[in-house]
């Protein structure tokens, strides 16, 4: 086509306009699950690096239980899920036995 010139539109079908509309309200609830996981996860982190070991230990099940629910909903990779969970742990571990020590 020659520069400037005007392009063929095609006409939406129904269909096309629905999935986009199913797509846009899947993003927001992916989003929004998204960011309860990271923010739970950055809680524990705050927790782990301030040495605060009590607020760890109740932080860490809840930083589980949400990435379990990302994990089900499809959110995360398995893999990815398992490797938050084993890295939180290990840093709670040191934590927790560093203030025995």
């Amino acid at each position: 086509m020659a520069q400037g010139a005007a392009k063929k539109v095609k006409p939406r079908k129904k269909s096309v306009l629905k999935r986009i509309r199913q797509t846009e309200r899947r993003s927001e609830v992916n989003r929004a699950n998204r960011t309860r996981v990271r923010s739970a996860i950055r809680k524990l982190r705050a927790a782990l690096g301030a040495g605060d070991a009590a607020t760890a230990h109740k932080l860490l099940p809840e930083a589980y239980a949400e990435i379990d629910q990302a994990l089900k909903h499809g959110i995360l990779h398995e893999n990815t899920a398992n490797r938050y969970k084993s890295r939180l742990t290990l840093a709670y571990n040191k934590l927790a036995a560093a203030k025995t020590a």
